[in-house]
């Protein structure tokens, strides 16, 4: 879809145009250099490399927990004695899908009643998540779960290919109390951009995630189709409420999500 190098040669190219090496590296899957651009995002850098089968041992819990590039934020009480650790991009389908069916019986069952904390750390697989991301630690931290929420909630309207999904994207930011030159602004933020990458590239080399969503749970890796019944399983039955819908099982990705709208 996106056109060839020498279709784009044909044209004169802008006398401002960036004399940059147009050999991108995509995390799973291509998006269209024209979205990446007209966002202000510089795509991944190529000593960042594409995302390749980790190692799949579970990772020391004090590396898992230090401190990232970027500051976690945690969904439920910092004290709490489970922690869930999550990896998602947010134009993954199975990653909506955690968010929209099983967080919330989670949220009532172990979250709220202080039993488990969760802790979402972006592993974003395309510039479109990237921007996502971007906008959601832009909300600030108060905001950043409702932000990713309604982002995940909205997902089919503006994870699709090509310049669509930066306007789709603002359209759901001004929601969300963004102007549009906070829009840009956020996006343009190459300091965050940085971040971003860096917390992908340790999750995929130190802790062996090369899909989405991945977690741990207290420093184990989850198995299974991510359902309400494995966590509770992984938290050994825990201290949740009574009662409760059963949650329909979920989808794990074998391999990185592809561009979203495919």
């Amino acid at each position: 879809m996106a056109k060839s190098g020498k279709k784009a040669a044909a044209k004169p190219e802008p006398a401002d145009a960036p004399k940059t090496d147009k050999t991108w590296l995509y995390i799973g899957c291509a998006v269209a250099a024209a979205v990446l651009v007209g966002m202000g995002v510089y795509w991944w850098q190529t000593q960042s490399g594409p995302v390749t089968a980790g190692d799949k041992k579970d990772p020391d819990l004090a590396a898992l927990m230090a401190p990232g590039p970027l500051p976690d934020i945690s969904l439920g009480k910092d004290d709490a004695p489970n922690t869930i650790v999550e990896y998602a991009s947010m134009t993954c389908p199975h990653c909506a899908q955690f968010h929209k069916i099983v967080l919330p019986e989670l949220e009532r069952k172990y979250i709220d009643t202080g039993n488990t904390r969760l802790i979402l750390r972006e592993f974003p697989l395309d510039g479109l998540a990237v921007a996502a991301f971007m906008l959601a630690r832009c909300a600030g931290p108060d905001r950043y779960y409702p932000m990713v929420g309604a982002l995940f909630e909205t997902q089919e309207t503006w994870a699709v290919p090509g310049a669509d999904g930066k306007e789709k994207l603002l359209l759901i930011a001004r929601q969300a109390g963004f102007s549009k030159e906070k829009f840009d602004e956020c996006l343009a933020d190459k300091e965050l951009f940085k971040k971003l990458v860096e917390t992908r590239k340790r999750a995929n080399e130190q802790f062996g995630v090369d899909s989405t969503p991945s977690f741990f749970v207290n420093g184990k890796r989850l198995t299974g189709e991510h359902t309400l019944q494995d966590f509770e399983t992984a938290l050994g039955g825990g201290t949740p409420a009574e009662g409760g819908a059963a949650s329909p099982a979920g989808d794990t990705p074998s391999q990185p999500e592809g561009t979203p709208g495919q």
